[in-house]
């Protein structure tokens, strides 16, 4: 059977983090017994560690990662890496705020030996029609600028095969911020067997979002400049 390796940041989610992890746990029986799930926690101020670490007397199979940083970015390089260093043969990536469904995870899984990469397109965004204009934005700066056409740039619901996920981490730096957009453009960009299936995504079940809009807008503001690096590089 297939390794999976289920990985998430976190960051203050002590209101969020035992639902979801509960939720998505299950998800791992679809694959072999190395599989994992495994959480990068590192920045909270809230109980989210040590509700982890009670966790794991429950799921044995539920890890946790202390990174480098407390980002959202590098906390997904981290986990890719993490997750390919220790043998994953497929790495899926999701939230831990419990805006994702678990339910609609065996469809993806399912897709699996016809695409590379499976990415979520949310359609409809439980987040609000401001975060929906804002990937709207993304993916048109991604046809402007690299020429490749998405529906979803950033979602946090992506099934990907590890050896094509690791073709690309190299060219980020460990702590490059939009680690997501940048992969799906250079799945897109150089032809891999790249997917999209439509999910739901609903409102964070508690708590708020770590990022608000003028740190997106301070975020854009420099994705801008990436961009223009990423493309010489291409």
């Amino acid at each position: 059977m297939d390794t999976l390796y289920l990985v998430m940041p976190a960051y203050n989610e002590a209101e969020n983090i035992e639902k979801v992890i509960s939720d998505w746990y299950p998800v791992l029986e679809c694959a072999s017994e190395d599989s994992r799930l495994v959480v990068a926690d590192k920045g909270s101020s809230d109980d989210t560690h040590d509700i982890l670490l009670k966790l794991q007397k429950d799921y044995p199979k539920l890890e946790t990662l202390d990174t480098k940083h407390k980002e959202h970015g590098p906390k997904l390089l981290s986990l890719y890496r993490y997750a390919i260093d220790r043998g994953a043969d497929y790495v899926f990536q999701t939230d831990s705020d419990g805006q994702t469904d678990p339910s609609e995870f065996t469809a993806f899984w399912e897709m699996r030996h016809a695409a590379d990469a499976i990415i979520g397109n949310r359609t409809i965004r439980g987040d609000g029609r401001g975060r929906k204009m804002i990937e709207g934005v993304v993916v048109t700066l991604l046809r402007l600028y690299f020429h490749v056409k998405v529906p979803d740039a950033n979602a946090p619901f992506r099934l990907m095969r590890s050896e094509v996920l690791g073709r690309y981490l190299d060219r980020m730096p460990e702590d490059y911020y939009l680690p997501n957009i940048m992969l799906t453009t250079y799945f897109a960009y150089y032809g891999e067997r790249l997917a999209f299936k439509k999910i739901s995504f609903a409102p964070r079940l508690k708590g708020e979002n770590s990022i608000d809009y003028v740190s997106i807008t301070k975020i854009g503001m420099r994705a801008l400049k990436e961009f223009h690096e990423f493309k010489k590089d291409l």
